[in-house]
């Protein structure tokens, strides 16, 4: 049996290039898929109901006794964002979503958490849900309203991701 040393010299070639661009250039066989970025929050259908612009920073909404939770971090990279305020406002134990002392900001910390004691959350609507807004300057205004799972919850949490204007 006769062998070719050209056709085995194109062979070893052809399998040595296409080796290199299995390394070099083709995402997801050898190397990972490089990340797409993290996308915006986008703001949620009723979401603004009540709002009332400029709420205060406070320690705690009315009694307590709720928790109201989250995260806020960057589009794209996923920073967590510092100092960034979040107004949140509910149908509570003590009030109405549309009543001033309903409604009550607060403002993240260097991980990018906020936390907000408030009264009890209760049904509107047949819903129990909080109210939550970012509306500052840097990034797009965002009006979350996230629904509980029971009415018997203690907490909620809600997480924005930011997109810079």
């Amino acid at each position: 049996m006769s062998h070719d040393p050209s056709t085995r010299r194109r062979f070893l070639a052809a399998g040595a290039a296409a080796g290199a661009a299995l390394l070099t250039g083709a995402p997801g066989l050898l190397r990972p898929a490089s990340a797409q970025g993290l996308a915006p929050t986008p703001t949620m259908p009723g979401g603004a109901n009540n709002y009332i612009p400029g709420a205060p920073v406070v320690g705690r909404i009315g009694n307590g006794g709720f928790w109201m939770t989250g995260t806020v971090r960057r589009a794209g990279d996923g920073a967590p964002l510092s100092g960034v305020r979040i107004q949140i406002w509910a149908h509570t134990t003590e009030g109405r979503e549309n009543d001033r002392h309903s409604h009550g900001a607060t403002l993240t910390g260097p991980d990018g958490v906020f936390r907000l004691e408030m009264p009890q959350i209760i049904p509107a609507f047949g819903q129990a849900h909080g109210h939550l807004a970012y509306e500052g300057d840097g990034f797009r205004t965002v009006f979350l309203r996230p629904v509980m799972a029971s009415a018997r919850n203690t907490s909620l949490s809600a997480h924005f991701v930011l997109q810079p204007v």
